[in-house]
């Protein structure tokens, strides 16, 4: 990714790093830093955290509006590139917001992230999810926007549309989808002038999400996953009690143990070896995180056996994005294979 320069010495190259070759041919850092934390952790621990994960290696790094930290991250990527590292070995990602889908509120949103983020322009900037609905922050899992609405194809290519203006602007150079579904990509691909080259979804050995998996690398798409590690830090809202954590799976527990490894490492050494871009938040475990990109792969036989774990275990559901009374979350990811109706 070139340079390297006011690395530690405990740092990892970047150049090491497996990377992504997207369909635009721009190189995206196959493990990013993600950011999302303010359940949980401050702004300013999240900084730190980007700062941190820099000085040990990382390129790529994961934000959005709705996480309430881009001035802060900001801040640490501006001492970053103040230090030696150029901006064209980033590779920085935002999201639009559910409230902010309206054409005119596309432009205004990616240039608040760009101003906030201290940046000219993003590697990739992403619908956050397919629908306007939106909550308060820290609301619990019964809210629900007045206005909250199913997916109207006709007004997601609306904001499509304004997402493509962004490339067209330089404001942006790729963009990309995040929460979708297979019905969902289907049309966005038919009609979209500018294709998603990126499509953000939760991927962890509970939660493999083969059927869309294969259709998103199929169709040129890279999948980049959340929760890699089971997001053990999640908001309460999100947790329910069937919910599984991938680090306790025995089978990762084994593997762990055989390599000399934490569990969350193994996890992060599945999704790199599958094909998907892990986007782990760590405010202190980063650096065993990228150093398990860069270690010694998993064999064939543990593959398989992590491919043999999937539990299809969804724990992010997104039950505050519902848009009718007596709905499941299931409803939300179309699954009967068609849009599920208003």
């Amino acid at each position: 990714m070139g340079t390297r320069a006011h690395l530690s010495s405990n740092s990892i190259d970047p150049a090491s790093v497996p990377q992504r070759t997207l369909a635009t041919g721009a190189s995206m850092p196959a493990i990013g830093l993600g950011t999302f934390g303010s359940d949980h952790v401050t702004p300013a621990q999240v900084a730190e955290a980007v700062r941190g994960a820099a000085a040990c290696g990382y390129r790529h790094f994961d934000c959005a509006s709705v996480y309430g930290n881009e001035a802060e991250v900001g801040a640490a990527l501006e001492e970053v590139t103040s230090s030696g590292v150029r901006r064209e070995d980033l590779w920085i990602t935002s999201k639009l917001w559910n409230d902010k889908h309206a054409e005119n509120d596309v432009i205004a949103s990616c240039r608040q992230s760009l101003a906030d983020l201290r940046l000219t322009y993003l590697d990739l900037y992403l619908v956050h999810w397919p629908f306007p609905n939106f909550h308060p922050p820290g609301c619990d899992v019964t809210a629900r926007s007045a206005d909250a609405q199913s997916y109207i194809h006709e007004n997601y290519m609306t904001t499509w549309r304004a997402m493509e203006s962004l490339v067209d602007r330089g404001l942006v150079r790729h963009i990309g989808t995040s929460n979708m579904t297979i019905p969902k990509l289907r049309l966005v691909l038919r009609d979209a002038r500018i294709k998603p080259v990126v499509n953000e979804m939760e991927l962890h050995p509970h939660f493999q999400q083969p059927e869309l998996f294969k259709f998103v690398v199929d169709h040129g798409i890279e999948p980049v996953g959340y929760c890699p590690i089971g997001s053990p830090g999640r908001p309460e809202r999100d947790r329910t009690p069937d919910d599984t954590t991938p680090t306790q799976d025995p089978v990762v527990v084994e593997i762990a143990r055989r390599h000399r490894i934490h569990p969350a490492v193994v996890c992060i050494q599945w999704a790199i070896q599958r094909g998907q871009t892990p986007i782990p938040f760590s405010i202190h475990n980063y650096h065993a995180n990228l150093a398990g990109a860069v270690s010694e792969p998993l064999s064939e036989s543990e593959m398989n056996e992590l491919a043999a774990i999937d539990r299809n275990c969804r724990l992010i559901k997104g039950q505050v994005f519902l848009w009718k009374e007596g709905q499941s979350w299931e409803d939300l990811w179309d699954p009967t294979g068609e849009i599920s109706p208003p």
